[in-house]
Formats: C-alpha cells, sequence, structure tokens
C-alpha cells in the first residue's frame, strides 16, 4: 500500500468499519477528510491512494473534491474564508464585498497573504443569500459562518484569526 495508507492505517481501518463489507464507496468524504487534515490539502497521490483504498476510480474521488468547497486540491493559507457570490448574494452586495476584502488584504481572489495565514475563495451557495454578505472561515479543523458582513467586520475578524495563530504558535501578532 502507499504512504497514505502506511501513515494512517488505523484511522483507515477505523473508517472503513463503520461501512458495510464489500461497499468502501461512502467512505470516500471521511477518507478526503482525513487525508487534508493529515496534509493541509488533498494531494494528487492521496487521491489515487484513496481511489485504490475504495476501489473506485481517481476521478471520481476526484469530483467528490471538486465539488466540495470544504475540500482544497491547493496548498493554502491555514485559514479559508470562502464569500458566497451567488446571484442571490450578488444582489446584496456580496461581489464589492469580496474585492474591497481582496483590496484590503492585498491579494485577489484565490490568493493567499503573504504571512501565508489567510486564503480567500469566491463559492457559490453557503445558504443564507438573506445575510449576504456573508463568509464561511475553515481552519484549525474548525467552520465559522458569518453573515450580514462589512468589510470593517470581516477585517476585524481576519485580526482576531491573526492573534489567535500567532498565540498558538508562541508569537506576537
Amino acid at each position: 500500500m502507499n504512504e497514505f495508507f502506511v501513515q494512517n492505517t488505523e484511522a483507515i481501518q477505523k473508517i472503513l468499519s463503520a461501512y458495510p463489507a464489500g461497499n468502501k464507496r461512502p467512505a470516500v468524504m471521511p477518507l478526503l477528510y482525513l487525508a487534508q487534515r493529515t496534509n493541509g490539502f488533498i494531494q494528487k497521490k492521496t487521491l489515487d491512494e484513496i481511489a485504490e483504498i475504495l476501489e473506485i476510480t481517481p476521478t471520481e474521488v476526484a469530483s467528490i473534491v471538486g465539488f466540495y468547497t470544504l475540500y482544497h486540491d491547493e496548498p493554502g493559507g491555514r485559514y479559508h474564508l470562502q464569500v458566497c457570490t451567488d446571484l442571490p448574494c450578488a444582489l446584496r452586495g456580496a461581489d464589492r464585498f469580496l474585492q474591497d476584502l481582496c483590496d484590503n488584504l492585498g491579494i485577489k481572489v484565490g490568493e493567499t497573504t503573504a504571512d501565508g495565514l489567510i486564503t480567500i475563495e469566491e463559492v457559490k451557495c453557503l445558504a443564507g443569500c438573506h445575510h449576504a454578505p456573508l463568509f464561511q472561515v475553515q481552519g484549525d479543523g474548525d467552520i465559522s459562518y458569518h453573515e450580514d458582513q462589512t468589510v470593517d467586520a470581516a477585517m476585524q475578524l481576519i485580526a482576531e484569526l491573526k492573534k489567535k495563530a500567532a498565540e498558538r504558535e508562541g508569537t506576537n501578532a
């Protein structure tokens, strides 16, 4: 077996044991989560290993990664700030909010801040259109939602995330 399996044998076996024998396919999402938690993102070789473990094609695994915004197939910041820009959110100012937020951070959508902490992403549908602009933050194993946002409020939250990261690293923000 490959590197992912060797490094996570016990956790993989535990995940697989939750599903009926002969039907490993439903374990794809928990295995992807394990891979991302282990590496920070889902590497191509790990995607292939998960396909091998589940006896499905790499394309089937990749389609899950591509569909769900909770999975990342490229390295990014410690925190992924995902702004919904679906049409109803755009009508409530999400596009301008996203642009202004990026301008304040000095990055473009899809980029990561120079300190490696914040990656800004554009996503579709966080199921809160009536509270747009809104975003979710993924990082440190948590997901939090922030509705009815202003750029100032988002920048304050980012400052708090940076402070929290610095405290965890034992440095000053």
